[in-house]
């Protein structure tokens, strides 16, 4: 692991950095490049604004490791509020949740209950609901959970890490159930003995399980492949992977993040790859930009650059 990555990771899980970093201006306006606002309207007007280059939305609420219970309701009622609310856009962004978010800490039946209560919303009004992956602590948890909320909903999917070793493993048994996946490297700090060390390595075996999500008994299983990278090269190379087995553009989505490689967006959408943009808000982000960053620590020197040209 790159020291900066371990410096930013760090970052991310100091409280007295949380607390007093989001209070400066300069801070604030860095993050701006990869979030458009803490509330749900700032979320829905980028969303609005991909839409003419046929990109469209994931949407996320930022937040972890809620220790009160009626701070995980009310996050959980926020949710259902905001996929009644997006049913307007089409077509309308999909959640995207931590299980922490609702509960997880406290009571894993709790947050089961959430967890379903938005998938039944989200599948009633057609949508689809993303369970977003944590630290290797609650892989398992997290796993079970889709498990059961996806035997009841179909529109289900779950984020995997491809930093894990355990990853094709968690791979094969979300194809056995046809659970959609969203395929990413990784952003949270893992020891030597859970996680891949050298980025030449994860993205080997990020390759590697991409292909099986493009192979015949994940298609024929029905699973939702998603690659969650803004790697280009990576992406290129499993279009042409695609391309060699007679596979149509659709095959496999791309996801990204709001306000990074914007042009690949619009490039891969012109080229008939489905592409979604994840668009987070909320007040509690600090946490998340330090991940975003650490994932390619070259933006925080772009982040520099763009701060002193303002």
């Amino acid at each position: 692991m790159s020291l900066m990555r371990s410096i930013l990771l760090a970052a991310s899980q100091n409280r007295w950095l949380r607390e007093r970093a989001p209070k400066h201006a300069f801070v604030r306006r860095a993050v701006s490049r990869f979030m458009p606002g803490e509330e749900l309207e700032d979320m829905l007007r980028a969303v609005q604004g991909l839409a003419p280059e046929g990109i469209h939305g994931v949407f996320t609420r930022l937040g972890e490791n809620v220790t009160d219970p009626a701070e995980a309701d009310a996050v959980a009622a926020q949710y259902l509020d905001a996929i009644d609310r997006v049913r307007g856009v089409a077509p309308p962004p999909e959640p995207s949740v931590k299980p922490t978010q609702l509960g997880l800490d406290l009571d894993a039946e709790r947050c089961y209950a959430h967890l379903r209560a938005l998938a039944a919303r989200a599948d009633a009004l057609g949508n689809y609901l993303w369970i977003d992956m944590e630290g290797t602590p609650y892989v398992d948890m997290t796993l079970d959970l889709t498990r059961r909320v996806r035997a009841e909903f179909p529109r289900v999917g779950v984020c995997l890490q491809a930093y894990l070793y355990r990853t094709a493993d968690d791979l094969a048994a979300m194809i056995e159930i046809g659970a959609g996946v969203r395929l990413v490297k990784g952003a949270y700090s893992e020891p030597r003995t859970l996680a891949f060390p050298k980025k030449a390595d994860v993205d080997r075996n990020y390759r590697a399980l991409a292909e099986v999500m493009l192979g015949e008994r994940a298609r024929s299983a029905g699973v939702r492949a998603v690659l969650g990278t803004h790697d280009v090269s990576l992406i290129e190379d499993m279009r042409q992977h695609g391309q060699r087995r007679h596979l149509p553009a659709t095959a496999f989505e791309v996801h990204m993040l709001y306000g990074i490689q914007r042009e690949a967006q619009v490039r891969l959408a012109r080229d008939g790859v489905p592409v979604r943009v994840l668009v987070a808000y909320g007040a509690y982000w600090f946490p998340w930009y330090m991940r975003r960053l650490a994932e390619r620590p070259a933006n925080v020197w772009f982040i520099l650059r763009s701060l002193r040209e303002r």
